[in-house]
């Protein structure tokens, strides 16, 4: 499958060149304003989702935590992954919601710019879940300390805008 997901063609990497990683040479690219969502669930016990719904839970506010790693994981992307450009960042929103037997979080990210902010998203979405886990752990743990019950799964790009 190449970049455009049609099957049959030799997929594209940007960041291969002659079997050394690179980072992209965007300075040729126009800067225009540059958006992207994205998402992933984790699941909890229902025990869980309910104390983080009231406010219960032992380590505090879970979601207001877990927005403020999200938002600091975004502006970290570069540091984290190797080859993303630092770019100017013009807005940042992690919201959550809860589904059945999971809690879902989304990751805006914005920018003007010559690259896309697709791993931002990702990045801020993946640290949102796994700030959720930390603070929670002690609950989700079975009596043999195993979590029968918490994974995160389904982080994926929802949306990316290029332009106007």
């Amino acid at each position: 499958m190449n970049e455009s997901g049609e099957d049959g063609m030799t997929p594209v990497f940007t960041h291969i060149e002659n079997d050394r990683a690179r980072m992209v040479d965007i300075s040729a690219k126009t800067e225009v304003p540059r958006e992207a969502v994205a998402s992933g669930r984790i699941y909890l016990r229902r025990e869980t989702l309910k104390a983080i719904r009231e406010g219960t839970t032992v380590k505090g506010n879970v979601l207001a935590t877990a927005r403020v790693a999200a938002t600091l994981a975004v502006k970290e992307t570069p540091r984290i992954i190797p080859m993303c450009h630092p770019i100017p960042l013009a807005g940042v929103t992690i919201d959550f919601e809860e589904g059945d037997g999971y809690l879902e979080t989304t990751a805006r990210v914005k920018s003007f710019g010559r690259t896309g902010v697709e791993m931002e998203a990702l990045t801020g979405v993946s640290v949102a879940l796994l700030t959720v886990w930390d603070m929670v752990k002690s609950a989700e743990k079975d009596e043999n300390g195993q979590y029968p019950v918490t994974r995160i799964d389904a982080i994926r790009v929802l949306e990316k805008k290029k332009g106007r």
